[in-house]
């Protein structure tokens, strides 16, 4: 079947994984025998990528998202960009949408969680194993997201995707682990330590819900949430070096 040439609505930008939850890790207290080196390329990428973004006027914006993003219609062939914006492989957006944020309250929080519970992740593995099982979990999510609606033209964007596997992977490794966390009630924030199964558990149980009740019509990618999130759990162990 023909892919029809996709026509641009930017009002309906766009699937941001932002972070969701009412709990804000800020700090583990497990050690590690190893710098975090790939954690650490992969927060300083998204952030200059960010920046990058952020140097953007609104029309080269949002033509950014288009060529960046992942559209699942042009991915499984339903759509193709207009050829000022087919830039890259439908394929390699899986790669370069995990790079894009859609503000800094979306940076923001996935950094957090990708600083807070990637640097023990990255220990077990090591620095090639862990980038790969990173990339693997992104995919996961991202197709988690996509596959269902194979037809939407709404672009995907943001490292959450792959961070929830990371997130999967943390509380299968280390489910007592006492995490610092603020709470936001209101204008208020409180700090506490809870364990990890406590923290994430409350995080999983709100992409559940919240993917129970999303309008399909763009926002917050819970799907992709879930899908890094399970790909995470269940794939970790493979990755292990010990």
């Amino acid at each position: 079947m023909k892919s029809k040439r996709l026509g641009i609505h930017y009002a309906a930008l766009g699937n941001h994984d932002r972070e969701t939850g009412s709990l804000i890790p800020l700090h583990d207290d497990n050690p590690r025998s190893i710098t975090p080196q790939v954690t650490r390329v992969l927060v300083a990428l998204c952030v200059l990528v960010f920046l990058w973004q952020s140097g953007l006027d609104g029309q080269q914006y949002r033509d950014a998202l288009f060529k960046f993003g992942l559209i699942p219609a042009v991915l499984f062939g339903h759509a193709s960009l207009p050829s000022h914006l087919d830039a890259i492989s439908p394929m390699a957006t899986i790669i370069t949408s995990m790079f894009m944020h859609g503000g800094w309250l979306h940076l923001l929080g996935n950094m957090l969680c990708l600083w807070t519970f990637g640097d023990n992740i990255e220990d077990e593995m090591g620095h090639r194993r862990f980038l790969f099982f990173y990339i693997v979990c992104g995919v996961a999510a991202a197709l988690a997201q996509a596959l269902p609606d194979q037809t939407s033209v709404i672009p995907m964007i943001g490292a959450s995707g792959a961070i929830s596997g990371i997130m999967g992977a943390y509380l299968r490794l280390y489910p007592t682990m006492r995490v610092r966390v603020l709470i936001p009630l209101g204008v208020v924030f409180f700090m506490r330590e809870l364990p990890a199964y406590v923290v994430l558990g409350v995080w999983f149980l709100i992409q559940i819900l919240g993917s129970a009740t999303a309008d399909g019509q763009g926002g917050i990618a819970f799907g992709a949430h879930i899908g890094g999130f399970a790909a995470g759990l269940l794939l970790v162990r493979y990755f292990m070096r010990r």
